[in-house]
């Protein structure tokens, strides 16, 4: 019985540590969740909510900019995580066994556009790509080519936020490649020596299969990063030229804050909450399959 309830006692101990957290998740996280949905079934102006049913979200089916808002986005999810992790996998397979100070100038190097605002990054890329007076439209015209307006071109304006986003990004991960890498134990590549094997092998048969659950937490972050961007569309486009560069998050701040439709714009937030869930189960499912 004493046993009993020295082990109650530690419970309540830890349970009374966690509560703070717990609290903070459930009131900024948990909640917000539950009355976005809730607040999808109204019309709201402020002063007075109107329950419409799914009004809301035959509003956003309805709507050609929702579906390319759509377009938009899985369009980033694709480009930027798949750009993310072939290049962040190159440079930490390139690097990770070379020297220290090497590998600490390379790591460095990539990191510091992340340490950046992402809103002093997009301001620079909005002057270097500026068709008055940006550096890129200054050399093209020494070069006889013209103005080149790569942000009011409808065809170029998202594989340029593309690479802009993914520029800023790509360190964090070749950071967690590098130190996932140098952690994988040095058997292995001895093993892999005497039988010969070649650097493109040790590479695909023991590099990537050991970083395995690095990729599957990289693949989820930038899905969710990706899904909230928002702040380089904002400052290079405005989600121009024609809605060429609307996102769902650009979408869902122009009917919360522009048009003041409160509900289209939760409706708009279940909707990518839905869609996260759907692109990150697959991942999810795979690691908790491997442990």
């Amino acid at each position: 019985m004493k046993i009993l309830n020295h082990y109650q006692k530690e419970n309540i101990t830890g349970y009374l540590f966690v509560l703070p957290q717990l609290l903070v998740f459930g009131l900024f996280l948990v909640y917000p969740i539950f009355e976005g949905i809730r607040l999808s079934f109204y019309q709201i102006n402020y002063q007075s909510e109107k329950f419409v049913g799914f009004d809301n979200y035959v509003t956003l089916f309805n709507d050609p900019i929702f579906f390319k808002a759509i377009f938009n986005t899985v369009f980033f999810v694709v480009f930027i995580v798949l750009l993310t992790v072939l290049f962040a996998l190159f440079v930490a397979s390139s690097v990770f066994d070379k020297n220290a100070k090497y590998v600490t100038f390379i790591r460095g190097s990539y990191y510091i556009p992340v340490m950046v605002s992402m809103v002093v990054m997009s301001m620079v890329w909005s002057f270097l790509l500026n068709p008055a007076n940006g550096l890129i439209s200054y050399y093209t015209r020494e070069l006889g080519l013209g103005n080149i307006n790569l942000l009011g071109n409808p065809y170029t304006v998202m594989p340029v936020i593309v690479f802009v986003t993914f520029a800023t990004n790509v360190g964090q991960s070749i950071i967690l490649y590098i130190a996932a890498m140098i952690g994988v134990p040095k058997d292995l590549f001895e093993a892999a020596e005497v039988d010969g094997a070649s650097r493109f092998q040790v590479i695909m048969k023991i590099l990537i299969p050991s970083v395995k659950p690095i990729t599957l937490y990289i693949i989820i972050t930038n899905i969710i990063a990706v899904l909230k961007i928002f702040v380089v569309i904002q400052l290079l486009t405005g989600g121009g030229p024609n809605n060429a560069s609307v996102t769902l998050m650009y979408y869902l701040y122009n009917n919360a804050f522009k048009f003041n439709q409160l509900g289209i714009a939760s409706a708009v937030g279940v909707i990518m909450f839905i869609i996260t869930l759907i692109l990150s189960l697959p991942q999810l499912r795979s690691m908790l399959k491997d442990k």
